[in-house]
């Protein structure tokens, strides 16, 4: 953590035992690139993959004191990015490397259940990718307005494209 905008930072701190099960101790893990959110409310949220067990969601109610791990699998999910949607929803947008499509999780409930599906608009070879929220009306914006970026190609990582979303990623742009 750094007080004075990232001048110095403190000694780092192992959350492993927060966010992972006891019983993923030998488990292959990693906390997905990029970076998590913080919602309206103030919680802090990213995302989790277990090979062996999905993809999870962990958060911060305290500011990066102590952390927890949402016990709810998402699968299929890889790499992903977690966005809070102008209604309070979450939504995870995930790497799938079977299908050629990038796969999308919504939470109604703080991501206590989700709801997952493919979307076909969002082609993808089975990459990273990521999606982040541009603008939003309750900033002041006149639009709500997400952000996707990823290889925009069935097989193989080329054609990086960035799409644009007023309607919280119900349909995206064709890209540029």
């Amino acid at each position: 953590t750094s007080k004075d905008n990232g001048q110095t930072w403190s000694k780092a701190r192992d959350i492993t035992d927060e966010i992972a099960l006891p019983e993923w101790k030998m488990d292959f893990k990693f906390i997905t690139s990029g970076r998590g959110i913080q919602t309206r409310d103030g919680e802090l949220l990213h995302t989790l993959v277990n090979l062996k067990n999905g993809l999870h969601v962990f958060s911060s109610k305290d500011h990066g004191q102590s952390w927890h791990l949402l016990d709810t699998p998402l699968k299929p999910g890889n790499e992903s990015k977690i966005i809070e949607l102008a209604d309070g929803r979450l939504m995870v947008n995930c790497r799938h490397n079977k299908h050629g499509f990038r796969w999308v999780h919504v939470s109604e409930d703080g991501g206590k259940t989700w709801v997952g599906q493919s979307d076909p608009n969002l082609i993808d070879p089975g990459c990273n990718g990521s999606i982040l929220r541009y603008t939003s009306i309750a900033d002041g914006y006149q639009k709500n307005r997400l952000l996707f970026c990823n290889a925009n190609s069935s097989k193989g990582r080329k054609n990086l494209t960035v799409r644009i979303s007023y309607d919280e990623g119900k349909t995206w742009s064709a890209g540029k």
